[in-house]
């Protein structure tokens, strides 16, 4: 099944992409995506070969994820994510530790925006004695880890609760990498949306001016334009 299904993603490379993307995913000397690369298959693709293959086994959905093609990582992803949302309690937990065990494959921040929040965040949502987790992924020195962690919150947020992103966003504000400012002010400007624009103000006015200003921006994209400039004002 694993050959059909590598054949199958093959067949929507598309070579323009395959040169694209290594760019767009920044896998040169001493960026975050080094050494990745790319079939050059986009993400709706992709998804169509996932709903094909939507049964695959834990063992090629393990192969999958070892393997050096970003395209291929991803679609085991997808398939876990979808499984996840049809599992029953034993197979959650089952998809949920082997997330976590094999999530140094999950390398880029495609590959965690697709799979943290319905995953993680998910299981954590129905089991928040476990919720140390975030915690210990926030405190990691890998950049992946630290944005599961992130990540993981929005689940929280389209349940309405803020509590948990408050907690993570505040523990990685001042993280040292772009890519984690950039999560951080996207979850905290979807607290604002989902849970309650007033939690984000209260936020904001405490923490804006020590606040990353890619965080910040991203955090106050919504607000009128005389918030965001007072709010930029103080960075």
């Amino acid at each position: 099944m694993l050959h059909e299904l590598k054949k199958d993603l093959r067949s929507f490379i598309i070579p323009e992409k395959a040169v694209f993307f290594p760019r767009f995913f920044k896998t040169g000397p001493g960026k975050y995506g080094e050494g990745d690369q790319f079939l050059g298959v986009t993400v709706p693709n992709t998804r169509i070969v996932a709903k094909k293959y939507a049964n695959l086994g834990l063992e090629d959905l393990e192969k999958l994820l070892m393997s050096v093609w970003h395209e291929e990582r991803l679609l085991a992803l997808i398939i876990m994510v979808n499984q996840f949302k049809k599992a029953d309690e034993k197979k959650q937990k089952q998809i949920y530790k082997f997330y976590l065990d094999h999530r140094a494959r999950i390398n880029n921040w495609d590959l965690v925006d697709t799979s943290a929040r319905d995953v993680v965040g998910g299981y954590l949502y129905q089991h928040q004695e476990l919720l140390p987790v975030l915690d210990i992924l926030a405190e990691s020195d890998v950049l992946w880890d630290r944005r599961i962690a992130m990540i993981a919150t929005f689940y929280f947020l389209m349940k309405g609760e803020p509590d948990v992103t408050l907690r993570i966003a505040e523990k990685l504000l001042n993280d040292p990498e772009d890519l984690m400012h950039k999560a951080v002010g996207w979850m905290l400007r979807e607290m604002g949306k989902r849970c309650d624009t007033q939690v984000l103000i209260e936020f904001l006015d405490q923490y804006a001016a020590q606040m990353p200003r890619t965080a910040l921006r991203y955090a106050i994209e919504h607000f009128d334009s005389s918030t965001r400039q007072r709010y930029l004002r103080l960075t």
